[in-house]
């Protein structure tokens, strides 16, 4: 889900994906993406350069999944209160 909120503002290259999704390892940067790729949701253009340059970006279908991502994100900020305090009476109680 983060590589397509990502992909969302735009296509992006895989270094700039590393940099703005945390704690994401080049590994399963790279198996998330294949996956996507192979699902239909994300497109991958290869440009013949040296050194090589590779590009990101949502497909129509990825693109439909928009609605869903930003409902979430924003149950998500609506909820996020509930479950730190939630959070914070589990750690005292332990």
């Amino acid at each position: 889900m983060a590589v397509i909120f990502q992909l969302m503002e735009g296509t992006k290259r895989f270094n700039q994906l590393q940099q703005i999704i945390p704690n994401i390892t080049r590994r399963m940067l790279t198996l998330q993406l294949r996956e996507l790729e192979a699902d239909g949701l994300i497109s991958r253009k290869v440009y013949q350069q040296v050194p090589p340059k590779v590009e990101y970006s949502l497909t129509e279908l990825g693109l439909t999944l928009q609605p869903i991502i930003i409902a979430l994100k924003t149950w998500g900020e609506v909820h996020a209160p509930h479950y730190r305090e939630a959070t914070i009476v589990n750690d005292i109680q332990n």
